[in-house]
């Protein structure tokens, strides 16, 4: 089977609006941030709170399980090659840049700590807290620093690079399980509860698991993913996406009132049918957007830097997301614009120097990113 281009457009398109979506999640900034499907915001309910929560952990929450459908898919795409080949080259793509920028999030943290100001701004984030009094990379010892650099990168968003190259180390499994008659009911069921239950390991977790082999069950079967069928109707889905968003927001500032100890189930059900409602409008009621945007040559110039865009944005969001809010601090709204602005900011920073990267160095730049966008 062999995509479109539409298809591929599509494709190019959510996995780099996907990454711009990851810097605001990222830049997400009420008083709780730790951000969980059951997150309780930890402030009353203004309309700048509720709006950023509905953003943050409600409409922009169904971009992950977005990039492993399309990981999947693609990497179904491709069983003509052979397996050696295929999985040496993902340990180029995928674990050379995870291990260069994990390491590369250790140094930059490492000298933030040297300053004053900037061990202040690491041990606020608790990024790199390892125990109740141990919140700097210079409290570690060396194997828990090696741990750091491998398992747990300081750069957190790179957990999606560690469990996808599981999958696709994985994928000749994962394919038997998808595709056997008997086995993909017993799979998927697991799958499923894995990713209702929100667990996680450090190599694979229930959304990765679950979506990335949906990726590769669509690409496999003769499901549609160029136009929806009666189920798959993006009106309603859109619908149900903004109502179950707005209804989990609400809930999350007020729940407690309401639901008690109730709160944390209630809202991960409600988080879970945001993100498939938010998959099916998204994916099949937005394609007007999509041609629009993709034949506009700026925005695929734009879409080359979405690796970087992943790559570079974290840790320095959280780092920077208290003196945001100090230098906004007189302004009305200060969280929502600081929401705005710091994600903003970051993103035109990171393309101007991806840019300057790929232009000077290009050789170092494909090494960053694996080859991609070059």
């Amino acid at each position: 089977m062999v995509l479109s281009d539409f298809t591929s457009k599509k494709f190019k398109f959510w996995s780099f609006i996907s990454m711009v979506l990851l810097v605001f999640v990222h830049g997400y900034n009420l008083d709780i941030r730790y951000m969980q499907p059951w997150t309780i915001p930890g402030q009353n309910m203004s309309l700048t709170a509720f709006f950023e929560y509905f953003l943050a952990n409600g409409i922009f929450r169904f971009r992950i399980p977005m990039l492993f459908i399309i990981s999947g898919y693609l990497y179904a795409l491709y069983d003509q090659k052979p397996y050696k080949q295929r999985t040496n080259k993902r340990l180029r793509t995928l674990l050379v840049p995870y291990l260069t920028w994990s390491a590369i999030g250790i140094i930059l943290t490492y000298v933030i700590e040297l300053f004053p100001f900037g061990r202040e701004l690491v041990a606020d984030s608790g990024i790199v807290q390892i125990d109740d009094t141990r919140k700097l990379l210079h409290d570690y010892r060396w194997y828990e620093l090696s741990g750091r650099w491998i398992f747990f990168p300081v750069p957190y968003q790179l957990w999606f690079i560690r469990v996808l190259l599981i999958y696709n180390i994985a994928y000749p499994a994962i394919r038997w399980c998808v595709t056997n008659q008997v086995a993909k009911w017993i799979f998927f069921s697991v799958a499923m509860l894995l990713w209702l239950g929100t667990m996680g390991f450090v190599f694979f977790e229930g959304e990765g698991l679950l979506f990335f082999s949906l990726g590769v069950w669509m690409q496999k079967t003769d499901f549609t993913i160029d136009a929806p069928d009666r189920w798959f109707r993006p009106r309603w889905w859109g619908v149900a996406f903004v109502i179950l968003a707005a209804i989990k927001t609400f809930l999350a500032f007020n729940g407690d009132v309401y639901l008690g100890n109730a709160i944390k189930p209630v809202l991960i059900i409600l988080h879970k049918m945001v993100i498939l409602s938010g998959l099916i409008a998204c994916w099949f009621g937005l394609d007007g957007l999509v041609r629009w945007f993709m034949d506009k040559r700026w925005f695929v110039w734009l879409s080359a830097f979405a690796f970087m865009i992943y790559a570079m944005h974290a840790p320095v969001v959280a780092y920077l997301i208290n003196p945001t809010l100090e230098i906004l601090k007189p302004l009305p709204g200060t969280h929502f614009l600081a929401f705005i602005l710091l994600p903003v900011t970051m993103i035109v920073l990171i393309i101007g120097t991806a840019a300057l990267l790929r232009k000077t160095l290009p050789g170092v730049y494909s090494l960053l990113t694996g080859g991609r966008g070059m």
